[in-house]
């Protein structure tokens, strides 16, 4: 029996599985197949016709992927969800899904620089306009937008700006005009739930909180089910008319007698069945572990978290530290307004000897790790001037906050002495 609790601690245990039902095994089996037995060629022609659904072929859907995404879907109070190979993809697909050659979409500024690369140039081959805006003020994405707008698009917790979207009032203004906001959750899962502030779409690279231990690739999208696609038939023609890739399918039509997912649906059936981006089983099964204890996880990087920042704000070598709930203004009742339980794991600080400074602290830490991740049980850090955040021109980096001397930690689960003690005698050597 499926929970009906909201509780995310139950949630991710307990969501859309209680055991196989051939083997009665209480742990989600990894289906390590390609494919599927079809019980008759009528069954095989239905499942291919979307009359019926079920099991095809891995590339498409899998058993151990199904848990992960009705889990999630569930902790984000979506309606259905779809696993990917990384997050990379899951924001490519997020808005591929809906905005085609000659569309544009409006963007935050205040996202990862990797997602900054792939809207900015290579969605850009493809013929997709990205327009970024400022989102201090929620009013640049009306300004923005026109008749070939599809979808908004920016990070709950940004990384590496850590300032809080204005989920409700940029979902607001979209939604007057028919624009959807897909928002990526990745920084703030269980502290966030950008689909009930509005958000039509959530994502997640599950590579990192979900997944937790530094082990897998992966990422997941989240339809809200919450955004009528039909009301706006004329900006969304590719839901709303025959879809030549799926026998003339009307993805609004053809999903009615299931629910509205008419997005989940096509994102499946045509975006990851041609591209192929597919989360492999093995990848599904750890994410599934991750989920067991994300909620726990997430207190203990909140509270380790908000003890390294008061102690960074004190520091004689630190000019700034980037943390919400150090901020004020604006941004803090944002923080506030959003982030529940705590204020993530992510903590941003620039040295006052710029980027020497930056790059001779990263190579004295001892306990923290030199990597390009975020979410990890152990602690981490990273210089994005020179790294995750160095193909963009100084002009971009500033708009995403990141600057010479700029320093990210992702704060881990260790004892907090010792995260500090680390970070101690790593500054005493700048």
């Amino acid at each position: 029996m499926a929970t009906k609790s909201q509780n995310p601690e139950t949630i991710v245990l307990h969501a859309g599985y209680r055991s196989d039902p051939t083997t009665t095994s209480v742990a989600v089996p990894i289906y390590q197949t390609t494919s599927y037995q079809f019980n008759s060629p009528d069954h095989a022609a239905n499942l291919f016709a979307l009359k019926e659904f079920g099991n095809i072929y891995t590339r498409i859907m899998n058993p151990t992927q199904a848990v992960l995404e009705e889990r999630v879907a569930a902790l984000e109070g979506g309606v259905a969800a779809l696993a990917l190979s990384s997050g990379q993809a899951a924001s490519l697909f997020a808005v591929q899904n809906i905005c085609h050659a000659g569309d544009n979409f409006v963007c935050s500024t205040d996202i990862y620089g990797g997602t900054w690369n792939l809207f900015a140039n290579t969605m850009k081959t493809m013929g997709i306009e990205c327009r970024f805006v400022d989102p201090a003020d929620p009013e640049n994405f009306r300004r923005a937008t026109d008749a070939k707008t599809r979808c908004y698009y920016g990070e709950t917790l940004p990384n590496p700006k850590l300032t809080v979207f204005p989920i409700a009032e940029v979902a607001k203004i979209g939604r007057s005009l028919g624009v959807p906001l897909i928002m990526d959750n990745t920084a703030s899962p269980v502290l966030c739930q950008p689909i009930k502030h509005g958000a039509a779409i959530a994502m997640h690279s599950t590579t990192k909180y979900i997944g937790g231990h530094g082990t897998s690739i992966g990422g997941i999208i989240v339809d809200g089910g919450n955004f009528d696609w039909e009301k706006h038939a004329d900006r969304f023609p590719m839901l709303n008319t025959p879809d030549p890739s799926y026998h003339g399918a009307v993805w609004t039509q053809a999903v009615k007698p299931i629910g509205p997912v008419a997005y989940i649906i096509k994102a499946r059936v045509t975006l990851l069945r041609d591209v192929g981006a597919a989360m492999s089983p093995f990848n599904a099964f750890m994410f599934i572990q991750g989920l067991e204890t994300l909620a726990l996880r997430m207190r203990q990087h909140c509270q380790n978290g908000a003890a390294v920042a008061a102690w960074l704000a004190k520091h004689p070598k630190v000019a700034k530290v980037i943390y919400p709930g150090l901020m004020a203004g604006e941004a803090k009742r944002r923080a506030d307004a959003y982030l529940k339980g705590g204020y993530g794991g992510l903590v941003g600080f620039e040295l006052k000897g710029g980027k020497t400074a930056g790059r001779n602290f990263i190579s004295k830490l001892g306990m923290f790790y030199h990597v390009a991740n975020i979410g990890d049980a152990r602690s981490l850090a990273i210089h994005p001037a020179t790294t995750t955040h160095s193909q963009l021109t100084p002009a971009e980096q500033a708009k995403t906050g990141v600057t010479d001397g700029y320093v990210r930690l992702s704060v881990g689960i260790e004892h907090a002495d010792d995260i500090i003690a680390d970070l101690d005698q790593a500054l005493a050597a700048v």
